[in-house]
C-alpha cells in the first residue's frame, strides 16, 4: 500500500519546498521593510512579487524601484488629466501644472534609477560605488519632487476635491519612493 503512494511523493515535495520558498521571501520582505520609513506600505506594495523576488536583495531593491516608478507614472497621468479640467482657480491651475513638472521629473530619475541598478550587475568597488551612488541620488531627487507637488497644494484656498485626490496619489508615490531610497541604502551599505 506505501508502494501506491510513491509515484505522488515528487510533486508533494515540490509543493512542500515552494510553499517553504515562498514563506522565506515573505519573512525576507517583512525583514528588510522594518528599515523603511513606512514598513506597512513596504509590506503591502512589494509583497505580491515574492516569488521573483525570492531573498535577493538586488531583487528586492530593483522590485521596489519598479513599485515606485510605476504609481509614479500613474499618478504623472492622472494629474495629467487634472491639468485638462474646466473651471479651476487660477492657483489650482498653476499647482496642478507645477505638480505634474515635478512628477515628470520623478518618473525620469526613477527610469534613471532603474537603468543605473541594472548596470551594476557584477560591479566591484568603485564601480559600484559609483552606480549606487548615481541611484541614491537621483531617487532623493525623485522623493524631493514628489514632496515639491504636494507643497503646491499647501494652504486653505487649496482645500477640495483636487487637493484630497492629488495628495493621496503622490503622498503614496513618495511613500513607496522613500521605502526604495531605504531599501537602495541598506543594499549598498552590505555591498
Amino acid at each position: 500500500m506505501a508502494r501506491a503512494n510513491l509515484p505522488w511523493l515528487p510533486l508533494f515535495l515540490a509543493i512542500s519546498l515552494l510553499y517553504i520558498s515562498g514563506a522565506a521571501a515573505d519573512k525576507f520582505i517583512e525583514a528588510s521593510c522594518k528599515a523603511t520609513t513606512y514598513p506597512s506600505v513596504c509590506i503591502e506594495s512589494l509583497s505580491a512579487y515574492a516569488s521573483a523576488i525570492q531573498q535577493s536583495p538586488r531583487q528586492l531593491t530593483q522590485t521596489a524601484l519598479t513599485v515606485s516608478l510605476t504609481r509614479a507614472m500613474s499618478a504623472k497621468t492622472f494629474v495629467a488629466k487634472l491639468v485638462k479640467v474646466k473651471g479651476l482657480k487660477a492657483r489650482e491651475y498653476q499647482a496642478i501644472k507645477d505638480c505634474f513638472d515635478e512628477m515628470s521629473d520623478s518618473v525620469e530619475r526613477i527610469q534613471k534609477s532603474v537603468r543605473e541598478l541594472k548596470y551594476i550587475g557584477k560591479a566591484k568597488g568603485k564601480d559600484f560605488l559609483w552606480h549606487m551612488s548615481n541611484v541614491e541620488t537621483w531617487v532623493s531627487a525623485a522623493l524631493t519632487d514628489e514632496n515639491t507637488c504636494l507643497d503646491g497644494f499647501s494652504g486653505k484656498d487649496m482645500d477640495g476635491r483636487i487637493k484630497n485626490s492629488i495628495r493621496a496619489r503622490v503622498t503614496n508615490v513618495a511613500q513607496v519612493t522613500s521605502n526604495a531610497l531605504a531599501l537602495i541604502n541598506q543594499f549598498a551599505a552590505k555591498y
